[in-house]
C-alpha cells in the first residue's frame, strides 16, 4: 500500500512509520505544521507540532530512508479547532481541541488529502485497534489500557477508519519505547505532550481572557443563592472546576464548592456542594458513527465522557437526532461541549456533543 505516515516528532509515530516500512509499505512521512507563530514553541512546553517537533520528525524519516514533507495546514487548525476553541468557551461549553483536530485536521484535511494524492491509507501513532467486522472496518480500544486513545478518535466514521492505520495499538507503550531506543531513534525516551498545542504554558484562563476581554459577574452559592465572589468572565470557568474560584465566603460546613452552572448570558456562576455535579442522563447532538447508526430503540452500551475515564453502563438510543444516554450510574462534573463516546464491549460505536444533561430522582 501507499501510506502517508503522520509524524509528530514523539516515540509513538515515530515507532509507527518505522513499522509500516518494515511491513513493505511505500511510505512517505508527514509532519503538520499547525501554527506560524513561535508560542508553540515556548519552553517548558509538552504540546505538540513546535518546530523541535519538526526536526525531530525528519531526523527519524532521514534514518528510515523515507521522503519527509512538512504539510502547512496552520490557517484551516486556527479557523477549526483555535477559534471553535474560543467560539465554544464564549458560548459556555467546554470542548476538547484534540478530538476536534483528530475530526476536522488529522483524519479530514489530511486523508482527503492523501487520499487526492492516490495514498490508499494514513498511519498514525495512536494507540486504538482497527478490526474487520462484519460491516467493515471497526474501530476498537488498544490492548494498553493506560494508552488507550479510542476515546479522542471516536469523531471518526467508518469511512474514515476504512483507509487509516494504527500500527500500535495490539502494544504496551514500554514495549514502544523499548523498540525505539532498539531503533536507535533519538527520541525514545522522549516524553509525550500534553498541553493543549496551541496553549503551550497550560493557562487556559488567561489565553481566553486575551481574546474575549472581561465580562465581570457574580459567583453565587448554589443553596443560599448568595453572591461569595465576583470573576472576570463566566467562559473561563467550566463546570467540576474548583481551583482559581477566589471566594471569598466559605461554605457553612466548610466543605469544597465547584462549579455547578455557568450562565455566560448573565454572567453568573454558580458554585455549590459535588453531589450538584451528578448526572444519569446525557443528551448529544451532532453525532458521528463509526459504523451503523443506533436507533430509536434503546440498546446496551457503555460510554466514557472523558479520555481516561471509567466507562459506564447506560442505554443509549437516537431520538430527533439527538442521542439520548440513560446512564445506570451518575457521572459527576459533566459539561456541555464535552464528548460522549458509546462502545459495544471494546468497540467505538459512536460519539456525540454534549448538549444537557439531567438528573433524575430513582425509586
Amino acid at each position: 500500500m501507499r501510506v502517508i505516515a503522520a509524524m509528530s516528532g514523539g516515540v509513538d509515530s515515530s515507532v509507527a512509520a518505522a513499522r509500516m516500512v518494515d511491513a513493505g509499505h511505500e511510505v512517505v512521512g508527514v509532519h503538520l505544521a499547525l501554527s506560524r507563530t513561535s508560542a508553540a514553541s515556548a519552553a517548558g512546553s509538552r504540546g505538540c507540532c513546535t518546530l523541535d517537533d519538526a526536526r525531530d520528525a525528519r531526523r527519524v524519516a532521514d534514518l528510515l530512508g523515507i521522503p519527509f514533507y512538512v504539510w502547512d495546514l496552520s490557517e484551516r487548525f486556527s479557523e477549526d479547532v483555535v477559534a471553535d476553541f474560543i467560539d465554544e468557551y464564549r458560548q459556555g461549553r467546554t470542548p476538547n481541541p484534540c478530538m476536534r483536530c483528530n475530526e476536522r485536521i488529522k483524519f479530514s484535511a489530511v486523508l482527503d488529502r492523501a487520499r487526492a494524492m492516490d495514498f490508499d491509507a494514513v498511519a498514525t501513532g495512536h494507540y486504538a485497534r482497527i478490526v474487520a467486522g462484519p460491516d467493515g472496518a471497526e474501530m476498537h480500544r488498544a490492548v494498553d489500557p493506560e494508552k488507550d486513545q479510542s476515546y479522542v478518535l471516536g469523531v471518526l466514521t467508518a469511512d474514515q477508519l476504512a483507509h487509516s492505520l494504527f500500527p500500535l495499538g495490539d502494544d504496551l507503550k514500554s514495549t514502544v519505547r523499548e523498540e525505539a531506543a532498539q531503533r536507535g531513534l533519538l527520541i525514545a525516551s522522549k516524553p509525550d505532550s500534553h498541553d493543549i498545542c496551541f496553549i503551550p504554558d497550560g493557562d487556559t484562563a488567561a489565553f481566553l481572557h486575551a481574546r474575549l476581554g472581561t465580562a465581570p459577574g457574580d459567583i453565587v452559592d448554589a443553596e443560599s443563592g448568595d453572591v461569595v465572589a465576583r470573576h472576570e468572565g463566566a467562559y473561563a470557568f467550566t463546570i467540576g472546576q474548583r481551583r482559581g474560584l477566589n471566594l471569598r465566603v466559605p461554605a457553612e460546613d466548610g466543605s469544597p464548592r465547584y462549579v455547578v452552572d455557568v450562565d455566560v448570558e448573565t454572567r453568573t456562576v454558580t458554585v455549590g456542594a459535588p453531589e450538584l455535579l451528578d448526572v444519569d442522563v446525557i443528551e448529544g447532538i451532532r453525532p458521528i458513527w463509526a459504523g451503523a447508526a443506533i436507533g430509536e430503540v434503546d440498546i446496551e452500551v457503555f460510554v466514557q465522557v472523558r479520555a481516561h475515564g471509567t466507562p459506564v453502563p447506560a442505554r443509549a438510543r437516537l431520538v430527533g437526532g439527538r442521542v439520548i444516554v440513560d446512564l445506570t450510574e451518575p457521572i459527576r462534573g459533566l459539561a456541555r461541549g464535552q464528548a460522549v463516546v458509546l462502545y459495544d464491549g471494546t468497540r467505538v460505536v459512536g460519539s456525540a456533543t454534549v448538549d444537557a444533561t439531567h438528573r433524575v430522582t430513582r425509586a
